[in-house]
């Protein structure tokens, strides 16, 4: 298990929830209930979250679709899978309708009036920049140290762990040597623990990231509880 690494924080915590865990191939219903059942307890304690959520199986599916019929260039395909970002926040927005700002926030420099809420709900923005990055945004907006990155892999391994069976998870590792495993350029579908242009902003203005699996809330509980949790932990 990572050691929780303690950072100077307010209530704000900031999540990168990913889209294969809202809808894997389809809707995850039982997770996005699970989901907010894990969340109304941290609410109810004064937490407040700023969650962006990723397009998922619904971006990929759009996609696929247009770029089995034409040529599409990336600018496009990421305004696909922007869109399907923020078709899967107003459903979650919607499920926590009492609790949550009436509005997706879809802009991370958007003037926003948060008054009594404490959760708020995020989409992409512009091409180029994934949810990891408007995460990493949002956390220095609200003046979070520490964005987690709850997505499919339960952690950041020293090789592609998909592809190598002897890939070892790493628990704590440095930006500089995180970008050196998973450098590279942005492109719509990329699939890493943190995209390279979020890796870069984050490191710019000395963020940590944690990077968990998302559908293990049980785990994600200890982060926000400052225990012991099965993760990477970037800075």
């Amino acid at each position: 298990m990572s050691k929780f690494v303690k950072i100077r924080e307010n209530r704000w915590r900031v999540i990168a929830l990913g889209g294969s865990v809202v809808r894997p191939n389809r809707i995850n219903s039982r997770f996005v209930r699970r989901f907010r059942s894990f969340l109304l307890p941290f609410l109810a304690k004064g937490f407040r979250f700023v969650i962006v959520i990723g397009g998922g199986s619904l971006a990929r599916e759009y996609q696929r679709a247009a770029k089995e019929i034409v040529h599409v260039p990336n600018e496009d395909l990421d305004w696909i899978g922007i869109h399907a970002t923020r078709l899967n926040a107003h459903l979650l927005r919607t499920i926590f309708r009492k609790e949550a700002h009436p509005v997706v926030l879809d802009n991370p420099e958007k003037s926003l009036r948060v008054g009594q809420y404490r959760l708020i709900f995020a989409s992409g923005w512009r091409p180029g920049w994934s949810t990891d990055y408007i995460a990493a945004r949002l956390a220095k907006r609200f003046r979070a140290r520490m964005f987690v990155i709850a997505g499919k892999p339960a952690y950041v391994y020293d090789r592609d762990h998909a592809l190598y069976k002897n890939a070892k998870p790493i628990q704590l590792l440095s930006w500089r040597n995180y970008r050196k495993i998973c450098g590279g350029s942005w492109k719509p579908g990329l699939h890493a623990p943190v995209d390279p242009v979020a890796a870069r902003y984050a490191q710019s203005r000395k963020l940590c990231a944690v990077v968990v699996r998302g559908t293990d809330l049980a785990n994600l509980r200890r982060v926000f509880e400052g225990k012991s949790f099965r993760g990477t932990v970037v800075g």
